[in-house]
């Protein structure tokens, strides 16, 4: 099923993301933390994706070809394109069909100091445009509540996400925020332009400090003052962070669901007790 498609019959759409390990153990562990996610039943599950050609990218294809034929969900498989050309998209897109895969978030990538940037995508727009070209795909892409990091204004931006919306995106996955306030105001702004595909939230629970810290500063995404005292009250106290981080994420999701979110995109970083907390506390939110 075209994920596209879920959010003309479902509202809120829910989904998680994963990412193929590199480390053996990890992908030993992986298996475990499908099978709990899938029990989860999610709407959708995404797979990240490295660089093509590599163990990792392969890995995503076998992630996801699982995911759709052995747990019956729908994927959704990242693909970058900033140090990719045409023939390695066109090459991937026919793995693609070979596994009866057809969802993918069109991405640019970040740009990486030590991978040679090539120039047949220079935007995800681009590659969205393409894809559009190369057979019968359902094509989602990102978008930045609080602006992409790279753009020079918020309103540049909100602009790119209608172009990307007008070559055919189908659908929208918000990088992780933290601040609901923020998302309504973006949600209102792009409506007005008219941005008027679907939608999804992108949590992302704080577990870790350091490890948010760095994330945030990557991307851009601010943490809320009050937040930023539990981080440093409980950054030493694992488990105490833990519950803090997910206290907030609930009450985040909770606070997008009573204002009726087409989605909610859930960053589990391959931690299925991550997934399980949140389904149980808002399961009776969405059904």
């Amino acid at each position: 099923m075209k994920i596209e498609t879920l959010f003309e019959k479902k509202k809120p759409v829910l989904s998680f993301e994963i990412f193929p390990p590199k480390k053996e153990k990890a992908i030993q562990q992986i298996d475990e933390t499908l099978e709990i996610l899938c029990q989860l039943k999610p709407d959708f599950i995404s797979v990240t994706c490295g660089a093509l050609g590599s163990e990792v990218t392969n890995l995503t294809l076998e992630l996801a070809k699982k995911i759709k034929h052995q747990y019956k969900i729908e994927p959704l498989v990242h693909l970058t394109c900033i140090n990719h050309n045409k023939d390695e998209i066109l090459l991937f897109l026919e793995e693609m069909k070979e596994y009866d895969l057809e969802n993918i978030l069109a991405l640019r990538g970040d740009r990486n100091p030590e991978l040679p940037e090539k120039k047949d995508f220079l935007h995800a727009s681009d590659l969205i445009s393409f894809i559009k070209q190369q057979g019968d795909f359902s094509v989602g892409a990102a978008c930045y509540p609080e602006g992409h990091i790279e753009a020079t204004s918020k309103m540049s931006d909100y602009l790119y996400l209608k172009q990307k919306q007008d070559v055919g995106a189908g659908h929208f996955v918000s990088q992780l925020f933290y601040d609901n306030q923020i998302f309504y105001s973006f949600l209102e702004q792009i409506r007005q332009m008219g941005v008027s595909k679907s939608i999804e939230a992108g949590i992302m629970p704080v577990l870790n400090k350091s490890q948010i810290e760095r994330i945030t500063s990557l991307c851009g995404a601010s943490l809320p003052e009050k937040f930023k005292k539990v981080m440093t009250k409980y950054e030493d106290n694992k488990e105490a962070l833990f519950d803090a981080g997910m206290a907030f994420a609930i009450n985040q999701i909770v606070d997008l669901l009573a204002s009726d979110v087409d989605g909610i995109h859930i960053y589990t970083m391959n931690n299925p007790t991550v997934a399980k907390r949140i389904c149980r506390d808002i399961e009776h939110l969405i059904k």
